[in-house]
């Protein structure tokens, strides 16, 4: 590794931050190769931006630059993907397994802004302000978002007997 301190923020942003950015670029895309190419992209133009523009808010910074790229990527192939079929981390357990395959089919019944904070929040771990700058809603909208949405999937996730006591 070089010892330009610019190559070293660069990979380190990239080990930090790529396995998520293509992640997201896959829920967005449905294509691991288009999401990677997306994601490549995105830390070639890391490359040539002043890391004093960025320094506070990387995070912010790369995944709306991703997520700009990406949907002018699917806009031009006229695609769209559930979260269904995202790569995501579930416990081996059988039981658990079955809990969130069926969250991830409530899920896919929200609407498409709800969707969307539901899976940069818990998909990938970002703050509501973080979320509120790579969507351009306020923070207050993406809080009253993800709280909608974890509403109708605990409405829906909760036996028939449970809900009608609610």
């Amino acid at each position: 590794m070089s010892d330009n301190p610019k190559s070293r923020w660069i990979v380190e942003a990239l080990e930090l931050h790529q396995s998520s950015l293509i992640r997201y670029a896959r829920w967005i895309l449905s294509d691991l190769e288009s999401a990677r190419e997306v994601v490549q992209e995105t830390f070639l133009r890391l490359c040539k931006e002043d890391p004093a523009r960025v320094e506070g808010h990387l995070a912010q910074w790369l995944f709306t630059v991703c997520r700009n790229l990406a949907f002018d990527a699917r806009k031009k192939e006229a695609r769209m993907t559930p979260l269904g079929n995202t790569e995501i981390a579930v416990a081996p357990d059988l039981e658990d397994r079955r809990t969130v395959s069926q969250i991830l089919l409530v899920v896919e019944t929200l609407p498409k802004n709800q969707r969307e904070v539901i899976y940069l929040k818990f998909q990938c771990d970002l703050s509501y302000k973080e979320i509120s700058e790579i969507t351009r809603l306020s923070v207050t909208n993406v809080g009253f978002l993800i709280h909608s949405a974890v509403r109708a999937i605990r409405k829906q996730m909760l036996p028939e007997a449970t809900r009608r006591m609610l």
